[in-house]
């Protein structure tokens, strides 16, 4: 093989990312994904998937000096990449980049974190990390295609290993070689399934998987700073992971189109409610179209909801079983925007996801592959609805919703958000200051000056 490889290109683009010459927009999205990820990671540590991940690797004994956000003890990076991974992705609020279909934050952040905590990293380099790693997250994703979706698996765990291994390299300062060695190892820990979409009781796999690639990547580069070699062209060699995954739609060249010319962590999209990023349209275009107050579900005459045709194969069921199964389902979701309130956390439950009424409202809720929404997949996740209540008709449709690039959240917004998701785990004294960290950042000589507000 050529000594020149798109993957190549990427990486060498990455490891010379430097905080004084990145635009400073770049910078301050940074900070807001780090500052989302960690209101994220609180609210997710609360939640059983979390605490029994946690508990075990407390057990296991794994001491070391990287943080877990919301508890005491500290593990070593690898785990504790893995339990705050998995915190951050608990409860389908991480942020996502629609195009590439990814959740970088849960994984990227988790494992810059860890991997700089354990080596004293200072608040810059971490900026550079995050920046890097989402950069090669969201070109892993394009580099995929759509193939890997429609075998079922999930692209996000499977670009996600890569990202987490340049994010935690760069942290450690790992060579150019043992760089690529790193990502080489990493590729062969891609994996995830999507059997938790299918609407048959989704448990808690989807959580881990973000929280396994972030180990996994952590775990790479300290064997590569050991000198344990991969493959350094595994990421577009032959049966290198985007070949392997991307098949058919396998596009390689995306690895490295216009490095330097836009930036992945400027396209971040902040969700509004804990649900699946491709139901975030249909439920705020119920919320507006409902007014204020929520609806008496025998009012309802009919609703329609129309989206991708990837949406209506995956997210269809009407009667999910658990918290996952009703995060991932349109018809719920649908139903709850009607009767409820979608941004609240409590009507995920699994006590709320059995209430009769919403149940009954759901399973009278149509669900359509509209042409316009499917015209614009995956760059978009639009939705479009059209609602009879009472005497009333009413439609709309929206290609961009709120929290995205094009239609952002306000400052007061993401305050408010953050607030409600550290409410009972961290005091607003302890909110204040981690804000106040984050928002300086990179004058920090050690990133332990920002994980000392984690508990």
């Amino acid at each position: 093989m050529n000594e020149a490889s798109h993957a190549h290109e990427l990486i060498d683009f990455v490891r010379d990312i430097s905080i004084e010459r990145m635009p400073q927009a770049v910078v301050e999205q940074a900070r807001v994904c780090l500052l989302e990820a960690l209101g994220c990671g609180a609210f997710g540590s609360g939640q059983p998937w979390s605490r029994i991940l946690s508990d075990e690797m407390v057990a296991e004994g794994s001491r070391g000096a990287s943080s877990l956000i919301g508890r005491t003890e500290k593990l070593a990076a690898p785990a504790a990449a893995m339990c705050n991974g998995t915190s951050i992705h608990g409860f389908e609020l991480d942020d996502l980049i629609a195009e590439s279909v990814v959740h970088p934050g849960a994984a990227v952040i988790p494992a810059a974190l860890a991997a700089a905590e354990a080596v004293d990293a200072s608040g810059a380099r971490l900026i550079e990390a995050i920046v890097a790693g989402y950069e090669v997250m969201h070109r892993v994703g394009l580099a995929l295609g759509a193939e890997p979706s429609r075998k079922g698996f999930h692209v996000t765990s499977l670009a996600a290993p890569v990202a987490t291994a340049v994010a935690s390299g760069l942290v450690m300062g790992l060579s150019l070689e043992q760089l690529r060695s790193s990502v080489g190892l990493s590729c062969s820990a891609a994996s995830g399934i999507k059997s938790f979409a299918v609407g048959k009781g989704g448990g808690m796999v989807k959580r881990l998987h973000l929280g396994r690639a972030a180990e996994a990547g952590v775990r790479a580069s300290q064997l590569a700073s050991r000198g344990f070699f991969g493959p350094a062209y595994a990421l577009d060699s032959r049966f290198g992971l985007i070949e392997v995954f991307g098949g058919g739609t396998a596009r390689p060249e995306m690895l490295s189109t216009g490095l330097g010319s836009n930036w992945a962590i400027e396209k971040t999209w902040f969700k509004v409610f804990p649900i699946c990023g491709w139901i975030q349209s249909a439920v705020q275009l119920l919320l507006d179209l409902r007014g204020p107050e929520p609806l008496d579900p025998r009012d309802v005459k009919s609703v329609r909801v129309g989206v991708s045709k990837y949406a209506v194969q995956n997210n269809s069921e009407p009667a999910p079983v658990d918290t996952m199964g009703a995060q991932y389902s349109i018809p719920y979701c649908a139903a709850l925007a009607l009767t409820g309130d979608p941004r609240d956390p409590a009507n995920y439950a699994v006590q709320a996801v059995n209430r009769e009424s919403v149940r009954a409202l759901a399973k009278r809720i149509e669900v359509f592959v509209d042409p316009r929404i499917e015209a614009v997949y995956p760059a978009k996740y639009g939705a479009s609805v059209s609602l009879v209540s009472g005497n009333v008709s009413v439609e709309d449709v929206v290609f961009d919703c709120h929290g995205t690039p094009e239609d952002p959240c306000t400052q007061e917004e993401s305050r408010t958000k953050l607030r409600m998701l550290t409410k009972g785990k961290f005091s607003e004294r302890k909110v204040l200051s981690l804000a106040e960290s984050v928002g300086r950042l990179e004058s920090l000589d050690s990133v332990r000056q920002l994980t000392g507000n984690f508990q």
